[in-house]
């Protein structure tokens, strides 16, 4: 299972990647990718919203199942990864081929930087799903 050691995690399989001081990408992680099965559609509607922590962000549709998603830390959903845009011609698919790359889901302006302190980290991440 991969688990990248510079990222923060989520109990709820998100991880976070912070890139110029306030902004931060996001996704799932290759365990969660790899639970779902091959993703079909990726639904983000919040484009623009500022939304808590823990709140709902988008949901990502499988095979077998559809499954909500959640915000690592407060802020305001600044883009949407249009290469997993179904609708506009591009594949869903690459959630599961590459999670942690061409595959991450938004972008985040954060509110307070401080939340990331409250994340797992990729140790503590590993023990979470064994």
């Amino acid at each position: 299972m991969n688990v990248p050691s510079e990222l923060k995690y989520t109990k709820d399989h998100e991880w976070i990647r912070v890139e110029g001081g306030t902004v931060a990408v996001v996704g799932i992680t290759d365990f969660a990718q790899g639970e779902l099965g091959e993703i079909v559609y990726v639904e983000v509607e919040t484009i623009g919203e500022s939304l808590d922590r823990e709140a709902v962000f988008g949901t990502v549709e499988a095979v077998k199942t559809t499954s909500d998603l959640f915000m690592p830390v407060s802020g305001k959903v600044i883009e949407f990864n249009s290469g997993i845009d179904e609708s506009g011609g591009d594949d869903p698919t690459l959630v599961n081929a590459d999670p942690y790359g061409a595959g991450w889901i938004i972008k985040v302006e954060l509110s307070d930087p401080s939340e990331l302190d409250d994340l797992l980290d990729a140790a503590a991440y590993g023990d979470l799903i064994g």
